[in-house]
């Protein structure tokens, strides 16, 4: 602790000297402020520019709750509050965006079916203070999110695997978690394409004695909404035979599980809570 104190009186020492006096703070700051005077000196190695980052390749993001066909969002969200859906606040809708969306479709004496669906994207740029590109930054991003959705607290029977022919790389990640009473399937799938990170989560519950959805079957559903949405961001469509190949992981890794018999009367308003609760 002594030595390091004395350490860092020293730097701060330093520090406060005038730049013109800096090369007395070490022992070769005579020889280096005597090359620096000589136009002739070989240019140091600290001195030499850093290589420049290639340019990211994509500069703009797409209005989030635009990216789903009428069709997709009929077929997620069977009675959806909103097919408009509610957009996040961004203070740069250019470099990260969200929407999301609910549905609660009744189903009289059986109970309700209920469904959260919402994407996010995050856009990164080439920067040199970090000497990252933007494409190596959103792959620290992408790993980070994949993590995250199988780190899920409370999360059980957490499955995951690749999906193929969408993005640079594409992971589907599922789980069941139970919130206020209710068996929620939960699906989220991260895409990386190039500098853009497309983060999809999409949950069911059978509420008030509705039977549980089918995992297999939601996941299904997500792999196909999210390469509507990494189609919107890149402006590149999916590998036409992408979907049957994915869809068989998926059934391999997301199985049926038992009918939730949990009775709940909750409203649209507190459903939408719940499901907030629920996903990753």
């Amino acid at each position: 602790m002594h030595r390091s104190s004395k350490r860092l009186a020293s730097i701060l020492a330093c520090a406060a000297v005038p730049v013109m006096l800096v090369a007395g703070c070490s022992d070769s700051g005579s020889k280096d402020a005597a090359d620096a005077s000589d136009p002739s000196a070989p240019a140091s190695s600290a001195a030499k520019p850093s290589p420049s980052l290639a340019p990211a390749k994509y500069a703009k993001l797409p209005d989030p709750c635009t990216v789903f066909a009428n069709g997709t969002l009929k077929q997620l969200l069977p009675k959806p509050k909103s097919s408009a859906g509610e957009k996040g606040k961004s203070s740069d809708p250019n470099a990260g965006a969200t929407c999301s969306w609910y549905s609660s479709k009744s189903e009289g004496v059986d109970g309700s079916q209920f469904r959260w669906l919402d994407v996010s994207f995050k856009r990164y740029d080439s920067e040199a203070a970090v000497n990252a590109t933007g494409e190596k930054r959103a792959e620290d991003f992408y790993a980070k999110q994949v993590d995250l959705a199988k780190a899920t607290k409370d999360a059980t029977k957490v499955k995951s695997g690749a999906v193929d022919g969408v993005g640079s790389a594409a992971t589907w990640v599922t789980y069941n978690l139970k919130s206020k009473g209710n068996d929620y399937r939960n699906q989220t799938v991260v895409v990386r394409a190039d500098n853009i990170v497309v983060t999809l989560n999409y949950n069911g519950a059978g509420l008030a004695g509705g039977d549980t959805p089918d995992s297999s079957d939601l996941l299904k559903d997500a792999e196909k909404a999210v390469k509507e949405a990494v189609e919107a961001a890149t402006g590149k469509s999916a590998a036409p035979d992408a979907s049957q190949s994915a869809s068989g992981k998926a059934t391999d890794g997301a199985k049926k599980d038992d009918t939730s018999d949990s009775k709940s009367d909750a409203k649209d308003g507190k459903d939408s809570k719940d499901a907030k609760d629920a996903k990753s």
